[in-house]
């Protein structure tokens, strides 16, 4: 009973990468059952396919072995990652069940607005992340300063300022668990799953945006797209063909 009592305290997420997704299903399920097999647990909470930068064919044999593996008590739910409309609609076509979730590199500055639509229809639940550029010196470097002002304002990080505004749209976010800084540790601790107020034991987990401050930071969309950010994350260098691209426009 402690074994599983300690495994259902857990969530625990797999993505497969661009060169596991495969027409040849066998191959994905064996992809999915070595990863339970390496982390030594009889399950995955979630898998997610990590890039539409494939083929739809590779994309919707993945998604629908998934599936399967779901059905049959592998996986308890399917995802997907950086899905824009049209892969999305994809699936919806083939007549398959909709992912649980699609995770964007989703900001202030790049908001999704129709990619969130289109799921908010249809209750997949929208996740957000690949945060760790955006103070760089090729992120949003305005509306970065705009966050700053509101974290000083709160006394609380900027990271603090974005997780609590994810949280309060309703957004599932995964903070990174690593940093050199010992506050930032700390804001990832609190704003990460039931971290935010969950006790009101300190004065930086007990904060709150209020609609004006939620109105500022909504105000700094500028579809500050993943070519200007950067990121490589599922796709390489040779994908991104100028700073106006983004994975949610691949089809």
């Amino acid at each position: 009973a402690g074994r599983r009592g300690r495994r259902d305290s857990l969530f625990i997420s797999h993505k497969l990468s661009n060169a596991e997704q495969s027409t040849d299903k066998v191959s994905i399920r064996r992809a999915v059952k070595s990863a339970i097999a390496t982390l030594g647990v009889g399950y995955l909470d979630l898998v997610s396919i990590h890039s539409p930068l494939t083929t739809p064919s590779k994309r919707l044999t993945t998604y629908e072995t998934l599936l399967e593996l779901r059905d049959s008590g592998f996986v308890k739910s399917v995802g997907v990652c950086n899905y824009g409309i049209g892969p999305l609609q994809e699936i919806e076509n083939a007549g398959l069940d909709v992912p649980s979730i699609n995770q964007l590199e989703l900001s202030p500055f790049n908001t999704h607005a129709k990619v969130l639509d289109w799921c908010n229809k249809r209750t997949i639940v929208v996740g957000c992340g690949a945060w760790s550029k955006l103070s760089s010196a090729t992120g949003p470097q305005d509306g970065w300063a705009k966050v700053a002002e509101l974290a000083k304002a709160k006394g609380v990080t900027k990271a603090q300022i974005l997780v609590r505004w994810s949280l309060q749209k309703g957004y599932v976010c995964v903070p990174r668990s690593a940093s050199t800084s010992k506050i930032e540790r700390l804001a990832i601790g609190e704003n990460s799953y039931g971290g935010v107020n969950a006790n009101g034991s300190s004065s930086s987990s007990s904060f709150m945006l209020t609609d004006e401050e939620m109105n500022i930071i909504d105000g700094l969309n500028v579809n500050f797209n993943a070519g200007q950010l950067g990121r490589r994350d599922g796709w390489d260098d040779e994908d991104v063909t100028g700073p106006e691209w983004d994975p949610t426009d691949f089809v």
